[in-house]
């Protein structure tokens, strides 16, 4: 990134923004209730992570959590991963979102694609009804206290209604989009031996209707502990081939006492899965409490949302954004589900369901706003986007020029919020505070009480240099466990084999001297070249300006006889040609944005770069790859957006050793 770039602010919170946010409350609570103050956000972060009891113990009381128990001792044990929070409490996630459900106001607006079903809106009260009814029924078939119930589902109201009913009965939710295939979802969810399916006759995208009953039934099969099936008719299609179903509409009917059962604060609330691009996806496990107080702390506090704002994130029930989508009901907040493409009918469809429903918190991910820019979008053309205070950007790195972009087509009002986080905490390590100046290419702060630190190869903190992001200190809503994993060694080696109760990341990160964040890419996808870390997405944010290209993927393949080589693969827009004249654009692109020794060995031109089907580039498997590794060995068909993209990589894969065996016989 150009060092000129990080010196600028894009947007600086004016006085009234500043003070009233609900963090400047926080903050004057915490002067006025505990004789704590702070002069800035930096020192009210210092003092989150220096005194982790006190902060995580404080945010119980300030939220006025519905619990039962004591809120002493806040953890025992202070040393990653066997730490356990809040031993003594019992609580129910749905607690805290139904304590809002006696009005007529909204909660959940269920949109689709133009031509698709009418904008539905679920009243908060409307919401109560549903979710005591479907956990009327759940108990009612013999559901208990950590069964599990999974969900095939498009983003739909009725999915966050069935997760609802799930936890407040407390058996465990998981959940899985319906554009994975039947096999690839029982890859997922079969792990967990359901006794409940929920699922929808199929969904809408791009214009298409997708039939998805065959799939449930293939789904049923895969999964023999499912003792009930519920579907739910997002397309209005006969059910004839399936027996022994019930429906939603049936499900979700009359009229129930809501009886949340409170359960110890980590208790199983949800099973999440990595991308399984290598290897079966992995099962990771969150409890009740620490995502219900982590998720008030990064609603309140970072996405400054309050109750009556309406939030928007584009998502699937297959990523973790949508878990984090539902939180917003935590504060509550409207939230939308949007079952349908980012960019049909037009590239503006995001922004024009936000400007319709006067959307305050708008989130996406990078490459949709790049895709934007590039198809010459203007959001605020014909469109009133004036209740729009924030824009979200979370998945992969967001590219200055992406920066630049948002904040020249909404204007200095809008803070751009790009965020680092994981499905692994299901949450953000930094991101945004209303308080505190975005600049362009940074991340503003580390959040509250996350202790966030960039570490050299020695395990020492460094400052203006790029290190692994590590986290110092245990958070709630790490994870509990992987699922079958009962000695927990996959998840000490998944975080913990670098540094012994240090908790690796995986990402490479600058911490400035100002404390904001700068994310430069996966470590485990590391460009070394003489001895000098490099992250690819400073090349991606170089060669992605060019018109000419439309995406890119760079890698660093290391092989075992100390050789190096540096590919960078481009897809080129329709009519161009990678000639020699391109290259040398490309070439100078990354020495002006980047530096010359970003420059690769060799472009090579793709039809396209194959992504997990929450939008992240293959990088690591890819790199692998090129190793040498079997192709079945570094990803799985199924989790892959093309699959066929991985045949062609593994096509050059095969010409590059034939090359570099050829090399050797002249070298010999």
């Amino acid at each position: 990134m150009p060092e000129e770039l990080s010196d600028r602010p894009l947007w600086t919170p004016d006085p009234s923004t500043a003070e009233g946010s609900n963090i400047a409350a926080f903050q004057v609570w915490l002067a006025d209730r505990r004789d704590l103050d702070f002069d800035d956000y930096r020192a009210m972060h210092a003092w989150s992570v220096r005194e982790p009891d006190r902060f995580w113990g404080l945010l119980c009381e300030y939220f006025g959590i519905i619990r039962s128990g004591s809120d002493h001792p806040v953890r025992r044990g202070d040393r990653m991963p066997e730490v356990e929070w809040f031993p003594d409490l019992h609580l129910n996630y749905v607690e805290q979102v139904l304590r809002h459900a006696d009005t007529d106001s909204v909660a959940i607006i269920d949109e689709s694609e133009p031509g698709g079903l009418d904008t539905r809106k679920v009243t908060w009260r409307e919401l109560r009804r549903q979710v005591a009814a479907v956990a009327a029924f759940l108990r009612s078939r013999g559901v208990a206290p950590g069964d599990r119930v999974v969900g095939y589902l498009p983003n739909i109201a009725e999915a966050v209604i069935a997760f609802l009913a799930t936890a407040s009965v407390g058996a465990i939710w998981s959940s899985c989009g319906q554009d994975y295939a039947a096999s690839a979802a029982a890859d997922r969810l079969g792990q967990l031996e359901p006794v409940v399916l929920i699922a929808a006759d199929g969904y809408r995208y791009a214009g298409k209707q997708a039939d998805r009953r065959s799939s449930i039934a293939e789904l049923r099969e895969a999964m023999p502990s499912v003792r009930t099936t519920i579907v739910v008719a997002r397309l209005g299609l006969e059910i004839v081939d399936l027996t022994g179903i019930e429906t939603w509409a049936e499900v979700s009917a009359g009229e129930h006492e809501l009886e949340p059962t409170q359960v110890p604060f980590e208790h199983p609330l949800w099973v999440l899965f990595s991308s399984g691009t290598s290897g079966r996806p992995k099962g990771i496990v969150h409890g009740h409490g620490g995502v219900l107080i982590e998720h008030l702390k990064q609603m309140t506090f970072h996405l400054d949302l309050r109750p009556g704002d309406t939030y928007f994130w584009y998502t699937s029930p297959s990523w973790m954004m949508w878990n984090f989508q539902v939180a917003g009901l935590l504060v509550g907040a409207t939230i939308v589900a949007y079952d349908g493409s980012p960019t049909a009918p037009t590239p503006e469809q995001l922004w024009s369901i936000a400007a319709r429903h006067n959307v305050a918190v708008l989130g996406t991910s990078p490459a949709y706003l790049q895709a934007c820019e590039k198809s010459g979008s203007r959001p605020t053309l014909g469109r009133d986007l004036r209740a729009l205070r924030t824009l979200g950007a979370t998945g992969a790195v967001l590219p200055p020029a992406s920066y630049e972009w948002a904040a020249r087509e909404l204007g200095g009002r809008v803070a751009l919020a790009s965020t680092t986080g994981g499905t692994d905490v299901v949450s953000a390590f930094a991101g945004f505070v209303p308080t505190v100046p975005v600049r362009i290419g940074e991340l503003s702060v580390p959040c509250l009480g996350v202790a966030l630190e960039a570490w050299d190869n020695e395990g020492r903190p460094v400052i203006d240099e790029v290190g692994e992001l590590v986290v110092t200190a245990p958070l709630p809503s790490m994870p509990l466990c992987f699922w079958n994993d009962a000695e927990g060694a996959r998840y000490r080696a998944a975080y913990f084999d670098s540094w012994p109760g240090v908790w690796r990341h995986g990402d490479w990160i600058t911490v400035t001297e100002r404390g904001s964040v700068i994310v430069h890419g996966r470590s485990d996808a590391t460009l070394n070249r003489n001895g000098v870390r490099m992250g690819s997405s400073d090349v991606y944010q170089a060669v992605e300006k060019l018109a000419e290209v439309k995406e890119s993927l760079l890698l660093g393949v290391e092989y075992p006889d100390g050789k190096y080589w540096m590919p960078l693969f481009v897809v080129l827009a329709d009519g161009v040609e990678l000639d020699d004249d391109l290259r040398g654009r490309l070439r100078t692109a990354i020495v002006e944005g980047a530096s010359p020794r970003h420059v690769p060995d060799e472009v090579i031109a793709v039809r396209g770069i194959p992504h997990t089907r929450t939008g992240k580039k293959l990088e690591i498997p890819l790199k692998r790859l090129m190793q040498g590794a079997d192709l079945g060995d570094v990803a799985d068909a199924r989790s892959i957006d093309d699959p066929a993209l991985l045949e062609l990589f593994a096509a050059i894969a095969a010409e590059q050793q034939i090359r570099r065996g050829s090399r050797e016989e002249v070298s010999r």
